[in-house]
């Protein structure tokens, strides 16, 4: 079986946010809610100044803290490694967000669930049918667009990003580009020293 990962080419990143953007629509995630994100930082001094840019995701730890800390076992790891909720299981204790390293889980507020997408106080035909799919109280994070993996599709981020930045697929098979590019390009994970041996690897 597949164990799925991403790769963030860091050299090609370049911020448009078009990944959030089609992760929001893919999601219909509330106003206020981010599966991804992406960090922008300058490098360097006047005049010799560049701007950086750093994506962010749930990073579907292998040994995954939300996991061993979640009390009712709501979080739970995929046999292909895709880190999930169960939101009949979540109680919206808060233990999972406090045991991310990575900052990457979200508690469902009530007024969350009311201002639609992006805010503005009412929701479009669009929002409303995609809202049923949250419990208010519950926490939601990225789950690598799971329904489309399972459908043979890219996560909504991979599938829109202009620049071919983010390089979905097996990390188990030597011959994916993920696992190609991490060998080749000396991949590295998010906060190794957390120990969590996440699946999502920076290249630059």
């Amino acid at each position: 079986m597949a164990k799925w990962g991403m790769v963030f080419d860091l050299r090609r990143c370049i911020g448009c946010n078009a990944c959030a953007v089609a992760c929001k629509q893919e999601n219909s995630l509330p106003d206020g809610v981010f599966f991804t994100k992406t960090l922008s930082e300058e490098v360097g001094e006047y005049p010799d100044v560049t701007r950086s840019y750093v994506p962010t995701i749930c990073n579907h730890c292998e040994d995954a803290p939300c996991e061993r800390a979640c009390p009712t076992g709501a979080t739970y790891t995929r046999p292909d490694g895709i880190v999930m909720v169960d939101r009949n299981k979540c109680i919206g204790c808060g233990t999972c967000i406090v045991a991310c390293p990575y900052d990457q889980r979200t508690r469902l507020e009530p007024e969350m669930l009311k201002e639609g997408l992006f805010g503005g106080g009412r929701m479009t035909p669009f929002e409303e049918q995609g809202i049923g799919r949250f419990t208010v109280g519950t926490v939601v994070k990225c789950t690598f667009c799971h329904e489309r993996v399972d459908a043979g599709q890219l996560p909504a981020c991979v599938a829109t990003c202009p620049t071919e930045a983010r390089i979905f697929g097996d990390l188990d098979d030597p011959t994916s580009r993920p696992r190609q590019l991490i060998l080749e390009r000396r991949g590295r994970q998010p906060l190794p020293e957390k120990n969590t041996n996440p699946r999502v690897f920076y290249i630059d």
